[in-house]
């Protein structure tokens, strides 16, 4: 059975996020990886949550907090504002996005500019500026 992706590109998910989310290919840019991670949220994937997180920053990640937070949210919509590098042939990227989202019946919208490296050549998130 199809379905659309939650990240927003109109394509079934099992042909946009789906293969990143099994780990089967990496994102080739730090807008697919952060549009990955958004549908990772939903998804409930923490498992690729923590493993697109930065080194530096994953002890930091309680597995169980992330876990019960992804099961209160529900996507509304995904978009990216701009992009700052991040492409296949960088090594830093910087992608504001703007996230309508759900939790507990109450909709909110999170606007970030994430900063993004790359790890043993695969893009990671570092961290994010709210705005």
């Amino acid at each position: 059975m199809s379905r659309r992706c939650p990240c927003g590109n109109k394509l079934d998910f099992t042909a946009c996020c789906g293969p990143y989310l099994s780990g089967a290919v990496a994102p080739p840019t730090a807008a697919a990886l952060m549009r990955s991670r958004y549908t990772a949220y939903l998804e409930g994937a923490v498992d690729y949550l923590v493993a697109t997180t930065a080194a530096e920053q994953r002890a930091a990640i309680d597995r169980e907090d992330l876990r019960a937070y992804c099961s209160t949210l529900r996507g509304v919509s995904l978009e990216i504002l701009e992009t700052t590098l991040g492409g296949p042939r960088d090594d830093t990227g910087f992608v504001t996005f703007e996230a309508a989202l759900k939790s507990a019946n109450k909709k909110f919208v999170q606007r970030e500019r994430s900063r993004f490296t790359r790890e043993h050549g695969r893009w990671v998130y570092v961290d994010g500026e709210l705005s």
